[in-house]
């Protein structure tokens, strides 16, 4: 079960077009820089800190399994 960055930006932006938000209004929200979220979006970027991914699910409204496609146990 490790991080798989397609996964991650594939379920990060499903979760910011289900909430019809930015890529700015999600950085601001989750204390993060725009430049960021692109790349997590992207696949291409680095892998986020445990920090950054739970702030953007409080933001996103989900848990850290699902934005990383794991199954939960």
């Amino acid at each position: 079960m490790g991080f798989n960055k397609e996964t991650f930006a594939a379920n990060l932006r499903a979760a910011r077009a289900a909430l019809d938000i930015s890529q700015e209004e999600l950085a601001r929200a989750a204390g993060v820089s725009k430049d960021a979220i692109v790349k997590y979006e992207s696949g291409e970027g680095y892998i986020p800190g445990a920090d950054k991914v739970l702030a953007i699910c409080r933001v996103v409204k989900k848990s850290p399994n699902e934005l990383m496609g794991w199954k939960e146990v």
